[in-house]
């Protein structure tokens, strides 16, 4: 098949988070199954000079945002088997950040109708077009809403409900190509929600775990669409997200002092190496613990600073920290590293070559998220043969199961209840298992039998494309279900089919 793929942000050229990781890699992975592939991304002013220079210019074009008459430039640049085009248009993308700019809602629009205008441009006739979170919200409207393009199925997918593209209902008006009668469609609470749009007109949604796909369909996680995503409950899938084994590989990464691939002894080494770094107590035998995140309540960092000054007074561990985010957590935690000089550090940055040796020198990484639809880190974490600690929810309850000392099954530690105690009783179960030699072997084993690669996931986004391209151009069958049954309205069977 040809296939689209659109979104914001992707490694190796600009990342905010796991979805520049997931269009980094689930691509190339589809092209090892014969499809041919090309990513349509905006030309960020982040981009690296060393890849902006072997930019090859296509060339360009005039894009409409309603009256107003934009240039855009297009450019390509050839990876592997994987076609990266860049939409250039330094008004909208010579920013300092990708998003959170007064002018969200025109930038992105803006890429969306670029979209169109550079696929025509090249000729290329996609039959999937798989769009990628709220930034790229409107185009299985378009697309929904032009008979020229019907030919074309979308997917959308979801990487986090909580944030939605939600913008003045006025840029109906001012920036969208729509007419009137596709505005029930677009509209929420008010405001014209993209990611809502998506949902909406797209002919298939995923998201990043089945067990998100199943906590967003309910009241506690749907971020108010919960009723939209449960009236497309049939045409929703949930894929775990993988990771790309050859970028992250303890064998072969030049980012830490002693590589290692199941070898306990040499990776110990690292935290030999870290502890001297970070001028730790040199001590093989402590349990290190690492958070690799965003500093953000969602991450569940109050539960663990509620517990911290007691976890480090009371037990003999180390305890590392690397983010930034809301300030309020960067001051707490930095707080806790003057209280406890001897074994806990905080790291306000992010720099990807320590986060490797911090990997590659633990022994356990701390994950309690309030919730988290599929996360990277600990498959990351798992890659580097550090135990995850997690809470279940999405995809870290389908990626971690927790190690049960009777049966011996388990690569990690969980807890399910997002409450203190369950938190603080699961750190302590996890460091006795750490100090029963048979016990810690099996659980070593274990992680080294998890699947991390994006090979299976890639296989069932082909099953969705493929179900799409079977039924052509005919109405999907769960449009006709949910209309036969009732669940939807005539107004939303207009827009869907429309």
């Amino acid at each position: 098949m040809n296939i689209v793929m659109v979104a914001s942000e992707c490694t190796p050229f600009f990342k905010t988070g796991g979805l520049a990781d997931v269009i980094g890699s689930l691509p190339r992975f589809l092209t090892n199954r014969g499809h041919k592939l090309s990513v349509f991304l905006p030309k960020h002013s982040s981009l690296s000079p060393e890849i902006t220079d072997q930019l090859q210019f296509i060339g360009s074009f005039d894009v409409w945002v309603r009256w107003r008459k934009q240039y855009c430039g297009l450019f390509v640049y050839q990876l592997e088997d994987v076609r990266y085009y860049f939409i250039d248009n330094e008004y909208y993308f010579k920013r300092a950040s990708l998003y959170g700019e007064f002018d969200d809602a025109e930038r992105y629009t803006f890429f969306s109708h670029a979209i169109f205008s550079a696929l025509d441009y090249i000729n290329l006739k996609p039959d999937i077009l798989h769009c990628h979170d709220w930034q790229t919200g409107l185009i299985p409207a378009y697309i929904r809403t032009n008979p020229d393009l019907n030919d074309i199925k979308t997917v959308f997918t979801i990487h986090n409900l909580k944030y939605q593209g939600i913008f003045p209902l006025s840029i109906f008006d001012e920036l969208l190509h729509f007419d009137s009668i596709h505005h029930a469609g677009l509209e929420m609470n008010g405001a014209i929600n993209f990611m809502k749009t998506a949902l909406v007109h797209s002919d298939w949604v995923t998201t990043v775990s089945p067990t998100y796909a199943s906590e967003m369909m309910s009241s506690h996680y749907g971020e108010g669409l919960e009723q939209l995503l449960l009236q497309r409950e049939t045409s929703i899938t949930g894929i775990v997200n993988g990771i790309d084994e050859d970028i992250y590989h303890p064998s072969t990464d030049l980012h830490i002092p002693i590589t290692y691939y199941q070898q306990p002894e040499r990776k110990s080494e690292n935290k030999y190496y870290m502890q001297k770094e970070l001028d730790l107590p040199v001590d093989r035998h402590i349990p290190m613990f690492i958070l690799i995140s965003r500093l953000v309540e969602e991450k569940g960092l109050s539960l663990l600073l509620s517990i911290l000054d007691h976890l480090l007074t009371t037990e003999s561990i180390q305890v590392v920290i690397m983010g930034t985010g809301e300030q309020y957590f960067e001051e707490a935690f930095q707080s806790v590293s003057n209280r406890h000089p001897s074994a806990f550090r905080f790291i306000g940055e992010f720099n990807e070559g320590l986060a490797r040796r911090l990997y590659a020198a633990s022994d356990f990484f701390l994950m309690p998220s309030r919730f988290e639809p599929c996360g990277l880190s600990q498959l990351i974490a798992l890659r580097y043969e550090s135990v995850p600690i997690v809470r279940e929810t999405g995809g870290l309850k389908d990626t971690i199961q927790s190690f049960n000392e009777y049966t011996k099954e388990g690569n990690g530690f969980t807890f399910t209840n997002y409450n203190v105690n369950d938190l603080w009783h699961t750190i302590h179960y996890a460091i006795s298992q750490y100090h029963h030699p048979d016990n810690w072997q099996k659980i070593l084993e274990n992680v080294y039998e998890s699947k991390l690669s994006w090979h299976d996931s890639a296989i069932e986004y082909e099953h969705v494309y493929s179900h799409l391209s079977s039924a052509n151009n005919e109405e999907d069958e769960y449009d006709t279900d949910r209309r036969e049954s009732g669940t939807i309205t005539e107004r939303e069977a207009d827009l869907i089919i429309r």
